[in-house]
């Protein structure tokens, strides 16, 4: 078995067991309130936000 087989038949074991998790919570289980649903948008907001200004510092740095 050479290496770059062996790496294939990894990566195809792996897509299909991550395809069996998604399907699996594909509908969540959990009922959530209004509140908890605004409060998860800003976190999400929030770590886009803090994702952007790391890219924008890296560059920066790496500009000069």
């Amino acid at each position: 078995m050479t290496f770059s087989h062996a790496f294939l038949s990894m990566l195809t074991r792996n897509r299909l067991k991550v395809r069996n998790i998604n399907r699996r919570y594909a509908t969540p289980r959990v009922k959530l309130s209004p509140a908890v649903r605004w409060t998860l948008l800003i976190l999400r907001i929030y770590l886009l936000a803090l994702v952007v200004l790391l890219g924008y510092k890296f560059f920066t740095i790496v500009s000069q």
